[in-house]
């Protein structure tokens, strides 16, 4: 027999009473009932009961257990009464009577607890992440992820795609994010990066001809804090394919993603007939480019019954170029509360608030109420609620501005009026594939024009597209929303030399630096690439929508904190002297601001 179990602790039922086994865990729970001790003891794979009383040889010894100790026991399996029989658990019909009892390892005070899953600060959880990963949630949570992982792996295999790994240590490249920079001990002031994504890599395996790319690849960014992203690292199912069209890449991906979501939805509602939802249309109907489409309201286009209108507000507002009027419906919101709740709401987001019109039934009159219908007057008053298919007890949102000022708040408005009013979906997954992205931006401040999405996307239109205006330019580039995050992004590359000199000269990226950087991508494609794209889904974010949380750190096994730091290991830490040295570096500190 194995010197610590004969089984695991979710291994017996009924059908092993009688027999001898030896089990091995941690000390889970201890009740004391009297001249009878209960211990839950726990492992990787579950929970069984073992009891002593008095006339055990191995009494005394449980009598001195703490919650987390590691134990091995020996005993017999019995049945328990039948009004005891725990049937949330595999081994709630059995106990094990203790004969012999070994401490293989005690644990000290807790500084969290283990059982009962109480809610502890982040910070302490994180420093003793080892202690939290033993809670239930978080074990499960962990386990989820690895069914995620394994469930991609195969479905990419069956699709006939191949596994490749591509380098971690690698060149600077523009990803949208901040490099983490390695400085190199044989190379004195030069300096690797850890890769933002596999992107160059996996675009020369195609120029290599392997046809149908994978991998479940680390990534690298020094990225902002936020709940729904890791600040420095995080996996992704990275994939791309040649001689293909943005509609292959979607044929490919759409049974690979639904197939994981239907096997881990646990009953939610994974929905098909995932639409197609240009970039300029999601942020006219949404305020975003990742939509929840389980709330059901779209925003709509409402600058004309303002202008020159009595509420002085927009009709001043819209004197402006580029600025516009949006309406935000709210079936079922017609209440003067909820209208000022919700007003309240886009204060808190940092907006003065949100213009509002409700409707109630006077005499048999759908007539509206509130301060803006009050200064636009009847007429207009009743236009919008024909435009917006409103009735009596519904209500109206408006914000006003330039897009980009006012459409987080929007987006956000929209999804939590939907939630109030319980006119969305709770228990169900939607998915809406985003295209038509703009290839470029400009810099509010500096009005310089750069890359708007990802860099080495083929234009629409090839290359006549980039001799007009670049902010008109659309790219072949795509986003996967689902229920409010972007879980997958991609594109058809960039394959022509000619046309990726040009895309990146708009860009402000001369011939000889696009050869610098990128000059194993241009060395490549004077050699005969292929046409090819592909895309990257997000792990930890699915993983995190399939369990139900809505902070990343609940999926990943050791995280960092928002502010990019180890508690744990105690990183990021500072380098002996000797360290530097030997890479030639110096540290210089900040100035003191005293």
């Amino acid at each position: 027999m194995n010197p610590y179990r004969s089984h695991t602790c979710a291994d017996l039922s009924a059908a092993h009473v009688g027999q001898n086994v030896r089990l091995a865990g941690w000390v889970h729970r201890v009740r004391d009932h009297g001249g009878v001790l209960f211990i839950d003891l726990r492992d990787h794979y579950g929970i069984t009961q073992i009891l002593a009383d008095s006339d055990s040889p191995a009494f005394a010894e449980m009598e001195a257990l703490r919650a987390e100790w590691v134990i091995s026991i020996d005993g017999e399996v019995k049945a328990r009464a039948p009004e005891l029989v725990n049937a949330k658990i595999p081994t709630g019909e059995i106990e094990i009577y203790v004969r012999q009892l070994r401490v293989l390892g005690r644990a000290e005070e807790l500084p969290l607890p283990v059982f009962g899953e109480p809610d502890y600060p982040e910070e302490t959880r994180l420093t003793y992440r080892f202690l939290d990963l033993r809670r239930e949630t978080l074990h499960a949570n962990m386990m989820l992820r690895s069914r995620v992982v394994k469930a991609f792996r195969d479905r990419m295999w069956d699709a006939s795609f191949t596994e490749f790994q591509t380098p971690i240590i690698t060149a600077s490249s523009p990803e949208g994010a901040r490099d983490f920079l390695v400085p190199s001990r044989l190379h004195p002031g030069r300096f690797y990066a850890l890769p933002q994504a596999p992107q160059q890599f996996k675009q020369l395996i195609m120029v290599a001809g392997f046809d149908r790319y994978f991998q479940i690849a680390p990534c690298f960014r020094d990225e902002d804090p936020r709940a729904d992203r890791s600040p420095t690292d995080f996996y992704q199912l990275d994939v791309e394919m040649s001689f293909v069209e943005q509609e292959d890449v979607f044929a490919a991906m759409e049974p690979v993603v639904a197939g994981v979501f239907e096997e881990f939805a646990q009953g939610r509602k994974v929905a098909g007939n995932w639409p197609r939802i240009p970039f300029a249309e999601a942020m006219a109907k949404y305020g975003t480019d990742k939509p929840d489409l389980r709330c059901p309201i779209e925003m709509q286009q409402a600058s004309e019954h303002f202008r020159g209108s009595g509420f002085k507000i927009f009709a001043k507002l819209l004197e402006n170029e580029g600025t516009e009027v949006r309406a935000i419906p709210a079936p079922t919101g017609g209440s003067r509360a909820f209208c000022d709740r919700m007003n309240t709401f886009a204060q808190r987001e940092g907006l003065p608030g949100m213009g509002y019109i409700f409707w109630r039934d006077e005499d048999g009159q759908t007539v509206g109420a509130g301060p803006i219908a009050k200064n636009i007057g009847p007429e207009r008053t009743e236009a919008i609620r024909q435009q917006l298919g409103l009735k009596a007890g519904d209500a109206a949102f408006f914000l006003g501005g330039k897009p980009e000022s006012f459409e987080p708040v929007a987006a956000k408005a929209r999804v939590e009026i939907g939630r109030e009013l319980g006119l969305s979906e709770t228990d169900s997954f939607r998915f809406a594939w985003i295209v038509d992205f703009p290839m470029y931006e400009k810099d509010a401040e500096t009005g310089a024009i750069d890359f708007s999405h990802n860099p080495f996307s083929m234009p629409q239109g090839g290359i006549e597209a980039l001799s007009g205006d670049p902010l008109a330019v659309k790219g072949w580039q795509y986003d996967l929303a689902c229920n409010g995050y972007e879980i997958l992004s991609g594109a058809i590359r960039n394959h022509r030399l000619d046309v990726m000199f040009k895309a990146f000269e708009l860009a402000g990226y001369g011939h000889d630096e696009v050869e610098k950087r990128f000059g194993g991508m241009v060395k490549a494609f004077r050699y005969g690439a292929p046409p090819h794209g592909g895309c990257a889904a997000g792990i930890d974010r699915i993983v995190m929508l399939l369990a139900g949380t809505t902070n990343i750190r609940e999926v990943i096994m050791f995280p960092m904190t928002q502010r990019a730091e180890d508690l744990m290991m105690g990183a990021p830490s500072e380098p002996s002297n000797e360290q530097l040295r030997e890479l030639r570096l110096r540290v210089i500190n900040e100035p003191s601001r005293e």
